[in-house]
């Protein structure tokens, strides 16, 4: 029997054991990072237990609670070669927007890049707060249109267009068209 995940990606047992490790590495309480982040005590126990289902929004105010990056609650070790084909790899999906975020690939140790494939439809833009300092984020649009970077100055890109924009400021992803496809990293100094 596999292990329940979110939206079918990361099993809720790595992100369970990843939230463990990271609060234990900061020396922080249960009740502490609940703070931080936001969120009720209540919720982060669940989480820690292996319950409950996770929206991104909660993970990701969870790591800049951590002060870690996100890959590190998805990222289980991984073999030597890895393929990850379209439809596959640990998925999280936003709680008020149609969006999903799916990592792809993490630096080795001494290296904070994370490569993330996105995948969003018209409708709520995913408007995120700003992650830890010195966060610089890369995207790439492969396929559909999107207003993509900082807060109140996004611009809109289509299929190959690049933009780079501080992740540690307000910032948003508003796909423009069905179907839209995009790749993001996020760089952490």
């Amino acid at each position: 029997m596999q292990a329940p995940s979110v939206k079918g990606g990361a099993p809720l047992e790595v992100i369970a054991a990843s939230l463990r490790r990271e609060r234990h590495r900061a020396g922080l309480s249960l009740t502490e990072v609940a703070r931080r982040a936001g969120i009720a005590k209540s919720t982060l126990s669940q989480l820690e237990s292996g319950t409950g289902n996770p929206s991104l929004e909660t993970l990701w105010a969870i790591c800049v609670a951590l002060d870690a990056p996100f890959s590190r609650l998805l990222d289980p070790p991984r073999p030597p070669i890895q393929v990850i084909r379209a439809d596959e790899g640990p998925t999280v999906a936003a709680a008020e927007a149609d969006y999903q975020a799916t990592l792809l690939a993490v630096c080795s140790p001494g290296a904070r890049r994370d490569l993330y494939r996105i995948r969003a439809e018209p409708g709520h833009a995913r408007a995120s707060e700003p992650h830890m300092p010195g966060v610089v984020e890369h995207v790439v649009i492969g396929a559909g249109r999107a207003l993509v970077g900082v807060a109140g100055e996004p611009a809109e890109l289509g299929p190959g267009d690049y933009i780079r924009y501080p992740g540690d400021e307000p910032h948003v992803f508003q796909a423009l068209e069905p179907g839209t496809h995009a790749v993001l990293v996020s760089e952490h100094t």
